[in-house]
């Protein structure tokens, strides 16, 4: 049901006539740095602006090692420092047009964004989406389910966080390969995915949604643990992690200048700005200003954001829970485990029989990604030990003898709740502090505190 007020659409329609009239203009340059090439987006503002533009960026595998915001007013111009996934600059030529073309179709539909989820118009799978209770062997229950019920899985994506699943999951007819849209069908699985992702004792909390499309799926997987509250400390069942691991935040509010200002500082990884931006923005903040800047293996960002009406931030208790819901964003895509990378001819069952075997060798799923490309299927797999001790290496070796030494790989590196360190936390603040400091001076946003 489209509730929207018909003041709100004449808006939006002005807003897709200043984007027709001052379409967004991207420049590409690897003169100003020797390490790393500059992307500079120019265009009309509108709240979602910035997502867009990193989403692309990210679905892109580009790597942003500094970024620098400033939106305030009609206008947005945003600089991004990027490699590609192999620490080079980019030489694609055809890279700006291609960013052009995707920022001018899609910023004019954006407005769809701001209610529920990127939603790319393909219909090529029914999509699951999934949510409840985390426990040593939900994932292989799933695709058991889906393989008794003739569903073939082309592709599912999965996070655990604070004792909670989600997962997006894209499924066809096994038969015709086609999208599922039989009502009944539809109902059925829906009622028994709800059984398996209730078990036992989650009685209340667990959700399936089945609908006919693709969403952007890590856009939607924030979306869904943000709606199931993985961020409420209170519904941890588990050992929460280490203060010596969690990420640093802090939200202060900046008086002179009406802005609350978040700050963050954490171990860096891939897409990190795009989870951290995705959070503000679904939480219906507007990001005026903010500096990006990786050093090494640390990473650290500071927005200045407003409600949508244009207020800070005025209460302690919503202070607290931006700290929480931050944090959260960070650690969701990070997962202590083993990582298994299985490439081999896609089949029916393949994903079932798989999942069963970890489980049965007592690994737990912590996250997951998987894909099919042509014949193959392409999946990564984060497991550790479901009694919570380390992971043997006679027990990854059985697991390869069953599923095939040849198809899985596999990469001992923990990936990677490093602990922010704590004795560099001042001198490393005072290095970001002063190179952001130089930009935001010229924007007349230098704040009153310390």
């Amino acid at each position: 049901m489209d509730n929207w007020s018909p003041s709100l659409r004449v808006n939006e329609e002005f807003e897709k006539l200043a984007i027709r009239i001052n379409p967004p203009r991207v420049t590409l340059d690897n003169t100003s740095s020797t390490k790393t090439t500059l992307i500079k987006v120019d265009s009309a503002n509108k709240h979602g602006s910035l997502l867009e533009v990193v989403q692309i960026l990210t679905d892109l595998n580009l790597t942003i090692s500094r970024a620098y915001i400033s939106s305030d007013g009609e206008w947005f111009m945003d600089v991004f420092h990027v490699i590609d996934k192999d620490g080079n600059k980019l030489c694609d030529g055809k890279l700006t047009e291609y960013i052009q073309k995707k920022l001018g179709s899609r910023v004019c539909t954006l407005w769809s964004l701001r209610r529920s989820v990127a939603v790319q118009a393909v219909s090529e799978h029914t999509t699951i989406e999934l949510t409840g209770w985390d426990r040593p062997g939900l994932l292989s229950e799933v695709f058991a389910v889906l393989l008794d019920l003739k569903c073939n899985v082309g592709a599912a994506e999965v996070w655990t966080h604070n004792s909670r699943m989600a997962s997006v999951v894209y499924i066809t007819d096994e038969a015709t390969g086609l999208p599922i849209d039989d009502e009944d069908r539809l109902s059925k699985i829906k009622q028994l995915l709800s059984y398996v992702l209730k078990g036992n004792t989650d009685q209340h909390s667990a959700n399936t949604v089945v609908s006919v499309g693709i969403t952007h799926t890590q856009r939607r997987l924030h979306q869904m643990m943000y709606a199931d509250r993985d961020y409420d400390k209170d519904n941890i069942v588990c050992s929460p992690m280490s203060d010596k691991s969690k990420p640093v935040v802090s939200v202060e509010n900046c008086d002179e200048k009406e802005y609350t200002v978040v700050i963050l500082r954490c171990r860096d990884r891939p897409k990190l700005l795009f989870d951290t931006v995705c959070t503000l923005t679904d939480m219906k903040y507007v990001i005026f200003h903010a500096t990006i800047v990786v050093e090494g293996t640390e990473a650290y960002q500071e927005f200045y954001i407003r409600h949508l009406d244009g207020c800070p931030i005025s209460s302690e208790a919503e202070r607290q829970r931006v700290v929480h819901c931050v944090e959260a964003a960070i650690q969701r895509r990070t997962s202590e485990g083993i990582r298994l990378e299985l490439c081999s001819e896609d089949r029916v069952g393949l994903l079932s029989n798989v999942t069963r075997i970890l489980r049965e060798n007592g690994l737990s799923v912590t996250m997951a990604e998987v894909a099919t490309r042509g014949s193959q299927a392409v999946n990564v797999f984060y497991v550790d030990d479901a009694s919570g001790n380390p992971v043997k290496s006679e027990t990854i070796e059985a697991v390869r003898g069953e599923i095939g030494q040849t198809v899985l790989s596999v990469k001992y590196e923990i990936y990677s709740k490093s602990p922010a360190p704590e004795n560099g936390r001042l001198s490393l603040s005072s290095i970001f502090r002063t190179k952001s400091e130089k930009f935001l001076y010229n924007l007349g946003l230098i704040r009153s505190y310390s």
